[in-house]
This record gives structure tokens, C-alpha cells and sequence, in this order.
């Protein structure tokens, strides 16, 4: 596996609890998953359109993705206490297709807004690129932080 040093050391993270979650490896779920955005973003640039129901399955699946994969940015830093290389890219990539898809679904009308959150809305879809540098920059912070102590000796 990739185990680069103490930190960056894939075996601690693959040896973990966490990475069974539901009794099988995690990364079945993520093959499944970018298995099924390929398919779509290939569908789309051949000119296909999906319903809303479609779009909303979508929205629920990624929102899902985000959220586990939030939690395994929790656990790894905190519980684990290492980074695993192939992780830290699904986080790279699941952020922005998660932000991006959201937006698209706001914008469109596949996610209905409460009047008193169209405000947020605009200012998020003005924002976008802003707060998706935000959120990863928050990551890199809390990566730089747990591990300091390491890092500080490289230099």
C-alpha cells in the first residue's frame, strides 16, 4: 500500500474499522459510485436529459457521499490518526461534484427553496467557487493542525 511515512500510511487507515463499515470495503461503495457519475456525465455529454426524480436521487446519493466521506475525514484525523493518499483524492473529487450537482439542482428547480433562503442561494451560486475553496482550505487546516507535530520536523 502506499505508506509513505507515520502520517501518510494507507495500511493504518485499510487495517481500520472504519474502512468496513457495512461489513465490505469502503471503496466498493465508491467504485459503485463514480461507476454510476461516469455513466451519468456520459449520458449528458451525448445529449441526454434527466427527470427531476432523477436529479433528486442523484442529489441524495451524493449528499450521502459527502457526508460519510466528512466523517471519514473525522475518524482518520482524530481516530485513526493517519492519511491515506487514495481517500484524501475521493475527498478531492466527491466535494465538488456533491457543491457543483447541488447548485446545478437549485438553479434548476430540482430542489425546491424556502422564499427566506433564496438570499443564501444566490449568494452561494455568485459564491460557488469561493466556498468550495473554503471548505477544502478548512480541511487542509485541520490536516496541518492534527499533525503538526510531524510536518514541523520536515522542515
Amino acid at each position: 500500500m502506499c505508506n509513505l511515512n507515520p502520517v501518510l500510511s494507507c495500511t493504518s487507515v485499510a487495517d481500520s474499522n472504519q474502512s468496513h463499515l457495512f461489513g465490505f470495503p469502503n471503496y466498493f461503495i465508491g467504485i459503485a459510485g463514480y461507476a454510476a457519475v461516469v455513466t451519468i456525465g456520459t449520458a449528458i455529454l451525448a445529449g441526454g436529459k434527466f427527470k427531476k426524480w432523477f436529479w433528486q436521487s442523484v442529489e441524495a446519493g451524493l449528499l450521502f457521499s459527502v457526508l460519510f466521506i466528512t466523517w471519514l475525514q473525522f475518524e482518520t484525523l482524530y481516530r485513526i490518526g493517519a492519511l491515506c493518499i487514495f481517500c484524501m483524492i475521493v475527498w478531492i473529487c466527491t466535494i465538488p461534484l456533491f457543491w457543483y450537482t447541488t447548485l446545478y439542482n437549485l438553479r434548476v428547480g430540482n430542489l425546491r427553496t424556502p422564499r427566506r433562503l433564496q438570499s443564501t442561494v444566490n449568494f452561494a451560486q455568485r459564491h460557488h467557487l469561493d466556498i468550495l475553496i473554503i471548505w477544502f482550505l478548512i480541511i487542509l487546516i485541520l490536516i496541518l493542525k492534527r499533525f503538526w507535530y510531524y510536518w514541523s520536523t520536515l522542515v
